[in-house]
């Protein structure tokens, strides 16, 4: 099953995917809702959607192209509170993405840091089952406050070196009144990150992080992960600039889901009741890692098979020069 999040004329929407149309839900308007209630019922994320589906239909064409007054919203977040949806990420599982970071870093050494990580998931990234394997690298982006939506801009401040897209799958979970996290399925994501900054110094790799990012339009309840492939393009001034093929899933990266997930919810404060997790799995190529530097107005096209239709967002960089931020006392 695959949902969509709307907004519309009368406020929120949540809708189920069939082929070219959206069917509205009834009574929840929210991804976020749809889980909570299928925690309390018992029941699979899809047959609560089941049981909530309506006879209103949208055509889903017109709403993915921007030609309505429905408009897509991210694939999850959490519609109360945006705090509570924590947006974070594990680098470094892909080996493509290693060896970039290794150009970017390598500065004379033979094996970065970042590649002696990539080889450590390698031999410890996928234990056996019921133990506990060597940890990724983690890095977090922010709040819900960041996260943008199909036909969205991602936005490259003034203070940024660039913005550059990372094509990937992200997993959606919310944690249940137990503190379990529940994974409620996966959507097609772009992890935009400052890759001048990074550059810089490895050091820096927080801090490039720390930029808006896309998923969706679609959420996938029951994504097959094991093989994905997909497709990272940039258009400028209508024309396809650069493109590559993608690959990602469990078969083609070092550490293993179970693994990532364990990492990621050991912490404590990542087990809050009712908190949203988007955690992205890592990006198989990106075209800064071949020498483009994207410019304002350029498109982002991420495609992955299964995950429904591709997420695309527009660049924009701010021109205004960096204002200092003071602090003031109380």
């Amino acid at each position: 099953m695959r949902l969509i999040q709307l907004r519309g004329p009368h406020g929120r929407r949540l809708g189920m995917v069939e082929d070219e149309h959206l069917r509205l839900l009834r009574s929840q308007h929210s991804v976020h809702a749809l889980a909570t209630a299928a925690l309390e019922a018992g029941l699979p994320l899809a047959s609560q959607a089941e049981r909530d589906l309506t006879a209103e239909l949208l055509d889903y064409p017109e709403i993915y192209l921007g030609c309505s007054a429905w408009v897509i919203l991210p694939a999850v977040d959490h519609p109360a509170e945006s705090a509570r949806c924590l947006v974070s990420g594990t680098g470094l599982s892909h080996i493509r993405s290693a060896a970039n970071r290794q150009a970017m870093h390598a500065a004379g050494e033979q094996v970065t840091d970042s590649m002696r990580m990539y080889q450590s998931g390698l031999e410890g990234g996928r234990p056996a089952p019921g133990a506990v394997g060597v940890a990724p690298e983690w890095f977090y982006k922010g709040c819900g406050t960041i996260l943008r939506a199909h036909n969205q801009s991602l936005d490259v401040p003034a203070y940024a070196g660039d913005g550059g897209e990372e094509p990937e799958i992200a997993g959606i979970y919310i944690i249940d009144p137990a503190g379990e996290p529940r994974r409620l399925g996966m959507a097609a994501g772009n992890e935009f990150s400052d890759h001048q900054l990074e550059k810089k110094n490895y050091l820096y790799l927080a801090a490039s992080k720390l930029r808006t990012c896309a998923i969706g339009p679609e959420l996938v309840t029951d994504p097959d992960f094991h093989n994905v492939a997909g497709e990272v393009s940039i258009l400028r001034a209508g024309e396809r600039l650069w493109s590559k093929a993608l690959r990602t899933g469990e078969s083609v990266m070092c550490h293993s889901l179970v693994n990532i997930e364990h990492h990621h919810f050991k912490f404590e404060p990542h087990r809050r009741p009712g908190d949203v997790h988007i955690h992205f799995f890592g990006a198989d190529a990106f075209s800064f890692g071949e020498g483009i530097r994207l410019a304002d107005g350029d498109v982002m096209e991420v495609r992955f098979e299964g995950f429904g239709k591709p997420l695309r967002n527009t660049v924009r960089v701010e021109t205004s020069p960096e204002s200092l931020v003071t602090v003031r006392p109380v």
